[in-house]
């Protein structure tokens, strides 16, 4: 078994790429373009083993992800490679619009050409998983949760252009047969993640006794699930679940932003008694609200559970600590990602996105009817073969 892995060397496709090889002995190639959020270090755990390969590729290069399938012949592809924060989307959305939208539609069209060379065990075995957020679905009231069948209605650039994806990776199944799963998650915690996130940010901040900002009144609500938990989710996903379907997959460990910043400053208070920032919560601060900041996400993960057997291994607190416990541990980490430029500052406050231009490096690629995106030219998808049901 040999899986591709698209952003493996980012945070949540860094612990796919980590459980399928250090803990389940698949073969796996992590093909990802090294933005300023993929850290190869993130991989250290499994970089040296044999079933690992890595390829610094970007997903809109069509023509170096068609070398790609065809030297490594993988089984399955988990897309994982995307530009995930909501605040540098609001300051600078071309970049999201390329690798979102024209790198998933870049990566379904080499995966198609693929497809339909392989023959026999090799076609019916191969599948995709296309990883996505429940920020597609806008924001929730104080009650309910979304499940599959919950309107589209993204509310950020980030969130549109995620929905964009999803809505082309449909009709790639739909149309053209292509055996596709799609996943949406709820916001994702752990070891490893880009320091410009809740949950890293502040852990970082109050070590370092600077200002802990919180956005608004801090109420807003967020379903957190370990990466951990995810990663094996998506791996059964991946393997057990129907093609054509949408699996959700949450935490159930719903709390507003504010309630995680004083847990993370109480665990910091805990394990840090002798530092001259205790109590950690008077670091907070209140800041301006983000544009458009949806008010509440929360996933009715039952499919998943109900079907997959698949559940968290514990409960948010004992996860929050254990995250809390490897930032302390490993300073060398966030320190070295650190040093690419990132220092904890304010992103999110807007007008980035009139200020693109078609000569921006963030919007190239963008003329797929020509050869300036991966230098492919689109070929006629004839010889429809489906399998599974409609994706909905």
């Amino acid at each position: 078994m040999k899986v591709l892995v698209t952003g493996g060397a980012g945070f949540i496709g860094s612990a796919v790429v980590r459980h399928l090889v250090g803990g389940l002995g698949v073969a796996v190639v992590n093909l990802d373009k090294l933005t300023y959020a993929g850290n190869l270090d993130s991989l250290e755990p499994v970089a040296e083993k044999p079933l690992y390969r890595f390829e610094r590729v970007d997903v809109c290069d069509g023509r170096e992800l068609r070398r790609v399938f065809d030297e490594h012949r993988p089984d399955m592809v988990m897309h994982l490679a995307a530009e995930s924060h909501v605040d540098r989307s609001i300051d600078g959305p071309g970049a999201f619009i390329r690798t979102n939208v024209t790198g998933t539609y870049m990566l379904f069209e080499a995966c198609l050409d693929y497809w339909r060379r392989l023959e026999g065990e090799a076609w019916e075995r191969f599948r995709i998983l296309h990883v996505s957020t429940d920020e597609v679905y806008g924001s929730l009231g104080p009650v309910g949760r979304f499940d599959e069948d919950n309107p589209y209605r993204p509310n950020s650039p980030y969130a549109a252009s995620k929905a964009a994806a999803d809505h082309l990776v449909r009709a790639w199944h739909n149309t053209y047969g292509l055996p596709v799963i799609v996943s949406n998650c709820s916001n994702n915690y752990g070891p490893y993640q880009f320091p410009e996130k809740l949950i890293p940010l502040m852990i970082i901040s109050g070590l370092e006794g600077k200002p802990l900002p919180v956005y608004g009144s801090g109420d807003n609500i967020r379903d957190w699930l370990y990466v951990e938990d995810h990663a094996e989710a998506l791996w059964r996903v991946l393997n057990q679940g129907r093609i054509g379907e949408t699996y959700l997959i949450g935490g159930r460990a719903e709390r507003t932003n504010i309630e995680v910043v004083k847990t993370i400053s109480a665990l910091l208070d805990e394990l840090l008694p002798d530092s001259p920032h205790v109590p950690h919560d008077s670091l907070i601060s209140f800041v301006e609200d983000r544009p458009g900041h949806d008010k509440r996400y929360a996933v009715d993960d039952g499919k998943v559970r109900k079907e997959l057997g698949w559940r968290p291994h514990e409960d948010f607190e004992a996860n929050l600590r254990k995250t809390v416990g490897w930032y302390l541990e490993n300073r060398a980490w966030w320190e070295r990602v650190r040093s690419g430029g990132y220092r904890g500052e304010r992103l999110g406050l807007g007008g980035g996105g009139l200020q693109k231009s078609a000569d921006d490096p963030s919007c190239s690629g963008l003329q797929i009817d020509g050869d300036s995106c991966g230098n492919v030219m689109s070929r006629p998808h004839s010889g429809i073969h489906m399998r599974g049901s409609k994706l909905r």
